[in-house]
């Protein structure tokens, strides 16, 4: 649920894999893509709009699922509307008696501090200060109706989303001593894919690059890999941002990342 640019690309790897996949999407001009992805294509639209005949919709396909792989992006939503635009897909899920949740989240979840993160730093409680953090809260069972699994990915790159145009040209950025916490597509459709192969479920994962250059040092080398004007940072002491520990899923997921070093991962942006 939400084919674009990573949903796409873990639906025609799981495809590719023999399953069948049903996608929705909210953008008619997407949906020969889709198809040539080897995906089953609906056009769903969540929010103001949803009415009986989308509901209808939603609950015959996920009567028909083993697995939801719900990919809706928060800025999907207007600000404080994220889990309030998930209800009535877990109502479905509910009332359609769906096995398996894969909910794909993100690492802004955390809080922005000098430190390492990891999942029990940020939980995923109903009732949550965070929009995500309620969203995900949506999807942990309380009653054993399905088994779910919480995917926090850091920072998407890969074809399409070189990060060399993230902050080209910029000027006396801040943050310059942060840490980024990136993960290429591969990886991210690597880790999903082998979350459903081998049904890690019941888990809160987070998934990133191991390697975390300050940014003051990645993104001038990133554009310069485009040719593009290398932004500059203000001077700062110390660093200044947090680190995402992958570690938890490396152990618990049969996956080797291919991209760890994001450096060497621009040639393949």
């Amino acid at each position: 649920m939400g084919c674009g640019w990573l949903g796409i690309a873990l639906a025609r790897t799981l495809a590719e894999t023999g399953h069948t996949v049903l996608g929705t999407t909210t953008t008619p001009e997407i949906i020969p893509t889709m198809e040539a992805a080897g995906i089953q294509p609906h056009l769903l639209r969540l929010g103001s709009d949803f009415g009986a005949p989308a509901e209808d919709l939603l609950h015959r396909l996920l009567k028909a699922a083993d697995v939801l792989v719900l990919n809706v992006p928060p800025r999907a939503a207007a600000a404080g509307a994220y889990p309030a635009l998930l209800r009535p897909v877990h109502k479905a899920v509910a009332t359609a008696g769906t096995p398996h949740v894969l909910f794909v989240s993100s690492t802004s979840v955390y809080p922005n501090e000098p430190r390492v993160m990891r999942e029990a730093d940020a939980l995923s409680t109903r009732d949550a200060a965070s929009d995500v953090l309620r969203a995900e809260g949506h999807f942990v069972p309380r009653y054993g109706q399905w088994k779910s699994t919480v995917v926090r990915l850091g920072g998407l790159i890969g074809p399409d989303r070189a990060p060399g145009r993230f902050l080209a040209g910029r000027r006396e950025l801040d943050q310059g001593n942060a840490p980024v916490n990136l993960l290429h597509l591969n990886d991210a459709v690597g880790v999903l894919a082998g979350i459903i192969k081998h049904q890690a479920w019941g888990h809160t994962f987070n998934v990133c690059a191991s390697q975390h250059p300050l940014r003051r040092d990645f993104y001038p080398t990133a554009a310069e890999f485009l040719n593009l004007q290398s932004p500059t940072f203000k001077r700062e002491h110390g660093v200044s941002g947090k680190i995402i520990d992958s570690s938890l899923v490396r152990r618990t997921v049969p996956y080797e990342f291919q991209h760890d070093d994001v450096l060497k991962a621009l040639a393949h942006c």
